[in-house]
């Protein structure tokens, strides 16, 4: 101990932990750091998903388009993209059918992809109903699909 901490007993317990204020301008600053960043990190979620929607939309597509190279047509609406992971049980039976994925994949929002044949835009579309898992939308919501 030094000669100036014998002398005042009452400095050296003040020098002990935080004050109050201290304690309040740290938190105060991790506020607004947090209210800084956390908007941030929750646009990159939702970029993040529509990213792998239009992945799995991507590969989807590539599926089908070998399904047709082997059997000469797409699946059927009533068949679906069921008939890329087991073979259609309902006519028109595929000639050579063989797997084509291991599993489908759900919408980063954990719905099924939706596919048309006939297509709307294209002579088959796969989708996704983006966020809000209704038709159209805007922003999350919009719909993700394979003619983007």
């Amino acid at each position: 101990m030094t000669l100036f901490a014998l002398a005042h007993p009452a400095r050296r317990h003040l020098q002990r932990g935080f004050t109050l204020i201290e304690l309040m301008v740290v938190l105060v600053i991790i506020g607004v750091l947090a209210a800084l960043i956390v908007p941030n990190v929750l646009d990159r979620a939702d970029d993040a998903r529509v990213t792998a929607a239009r992945t799995d939309v991507s590969n989807l597509m590539q599926a089908l388009k070998l399904y047709k190279l082997d059997n000469l047509r797409y699946p059927s609406a009533e068949q679906g993209l069921r008939a890329l992971v087991a073979k259609p049980s309902t006519a028109p039976q595929p000639p050579n059918w063989k797997p084509y994925l291991e599993k489908l994949p759900n919408d980063p929002w954990g719905r099924p992809y939706q596919y048309l044949n006939p297509g709307i835009k294209g002579p088959i579309d796969v989708m996704s109903l983006g966020a809000d898992g209704q038709p159209g939308g805007e922003g999350n919501d919009t719909d993700i699909g394979s003619w983007q």
